[in-house]
């Protein structure tokens, strides 16, 4: 079979109409050019065809079986694989295959727990506000404990699968996701010392109060920021 290195391999990106394209995964390169999904020579608006695609497809949600319906038409040289290859420690090597669970799926669980949890901090928080009801404040209190607990879990099994997965690249939709979880977690702290510290806070007047509010409204937005980020790393808006 034709051997290929990273310059000749870049040469067939599916820019030009008509030639063919390419992508190479453990160093095998597979001609893609019949799939729909490669039309262009990227696949869901985020993997170039013309690449060494390893690390991305070791992330992707589907298996190796995708590659069982298109041709295989040359090999990557040995360096060029090495180069794109994590060297994983034994041990965690023996982890992995034994629970193959822990490669991707920790995270997407994991990130759904502090999604709710601090949504309902806000929805409840503007519940007490407007009905004068202040069990709802309660609730929205034992919410954010349960944020808080889940969110360092969160963060950390998304570091682990950005490092595993993605060879730890400063992809945009990543470092997004990671400086506003961080934001997320110290506004939510503050927020829950805030609480216990002033229990009353929301039956109060003044700047203190609105501060409050204002805090408590930013864990929605800072939330749902994350969430969108996350999701576009895994369903990208089809864009003209």
């Amino acid at each position: 079979m034709e051997e290929f290195d990273p310059q000749t391999l870049s040469a067939y990106d599916g820019r030009e109409d008509g030639k063919p394209v390419y992508v190479a995964r453990e160093g095998k390169v597979y001609d893609v050019s019949a799939s729909k999904l490669w039309k262009g020579g990227t696949h869901m608006k985020r993997h170039q065809a013309g690449n060494d695609l390893s690390a991305d497809f070791a992330a992707a949600p589907h298996g190796e079986e995708v590659f069982e319906r298109v041709n295989q038409v040359g090999v990557l040289k040995k360096a060029a694989t090495r180069s794109n290859t994590r060297q994983l420690p034994d041990w965690l090597e023996k982890v992995l295959a034994g629970f193959p669970f822990l490669v991707r799926h920790p995270h997407p669980m994991l990130i759904h727990f502090p999604i709710v949890f601090m949504l309902s901090v806000t929805g409840f928080t503007l519940l007490a506000l407007v009905t004068g009801n202040m069990s709802f404040d309660t609730t929205a209190l034992h919410c954010l404990v349960a944020a808080l607990l889940f969110t360092p879990l969160a963060i950390a099994s998304g570091l682990f699968t950005w490092w595993l997965n993605y060879m730890a690249k400063p992809m945009r939709e990543v470092m997004i996701k990671i400086w506003c979880s961080l934001l997320l977690l110290a506004v939510a702290a503050v927020v829950f010392c805030w609480r216990l510290l002033v229990p009353g806070i929301l039956t109060g007047t003044g700047p203190a109060r609105f501060g409050y509010l204002l805090l408590v409204c930013s864990l929605a937005v800072l939330v749902s920021v994350v969430g969108w980020f996350g999701a576009m790393l895994t369903f990208p808006l089809e864009r003209k």
